[in-house]
This record gives structure tokens, C-alpha cells and sequence, in this order.
């Protein structure tokens, strides 16, 4: 059996606030919604032909153990963007010795996310 789709789902008490800080710092759009009651309690995100789920968990933590990394075309302008939108920088971007440039933040509910640029062909 192969794996033919796979994205994460990040957890959050805030699914409002946090669905639009992807939406503001990388472009994302809501592909599907789930609501209960009236309210959404599970969003899909489509990020540049990538897909991350959010959904509501009133007892979730912030700095639940998660990483995402989200390659884009230019590491330094997204990092600025995501900042913008209300990251924390945990490191700015810097050239790695594998030849990617990768700088990493956390966004509002404490999850790691790696933003990195393949190295130029």
C-alpha cells in the first residue's frame, strides 16, 4: 500500500485566529470547512499546491511537538511576511551547508515551521 496524499493538521483553541495567519503569511485558501453548531471546528487549507488542515481542540497547548516545512521561493520575503502576520523568529534565514536557505518561526499557537528556498540550479 503507497501513500498517496499526506498533510498535516495542526491543533488549535483558536481556529479563526490561526487559519488567518496562514492565509496572511503564505497565500493559503480554505478548501473545505467543517462546522458544528454553527461554527467551524475543522478547516483544509490549500497552500501552493500543498494541503494543511487546522482544527479546533479546546485543550491543545501551544508548542505542541509539530514541525511543518514549506518550501517557497523566497526565504528571506516569506519570513518578513510571516513575521508581519504575527510569527515569532526563532532563527532568520541563513544559507545551510546542503545549499538551502532556511529560516525558522514559530506561528501564534507555538508550532515550529521551517521556511526554506531550494538552492538556485
Amino acid at each position: 500500500m503507497g501513500v498517496s496524499n499526506l498533510f498535516p493538521i495542526l491543533r488549535t483553541p483558536d481556529l479563526p485566529r490561526l487559519s488567518r495567519f496562514y492565509e496572511e503569511a503564505f497565500g493559503a485558501t480554505v478548501t473545505y470547512r467543517y462546522t458544528h453548531e454553527g461554527a467551524d471546528v475543522y478547516i483544509a487549507l490549500a497552500v501552493n499546491g500543498g494541503a494543511l488542515g487546522i482544527g479546533l481542540d479546546a485543550d491543545v497547548t501551544p508548542g505542541n511537538p509539530i514541525a511543518i516545512w514549506l518550501y517557497v521561493d523566497d526565504a528571506d520575503a516569506t519570513y518578513a511576511t510571516t513575521l508581519a502576520a504575527g510569527a515569532e523568529s526563532i532563527a532568520a534565514p541563513e544559507n545551510l551547508p546542503w545549499g538551502e536557505r532556511v529560516a525558522q518561526i514559530r506561528d501564534p499557537d507555538g508550532n515550529l515551521l521551517y521556511v526554506a528556498t531550494l538552492p538556485a540550479d
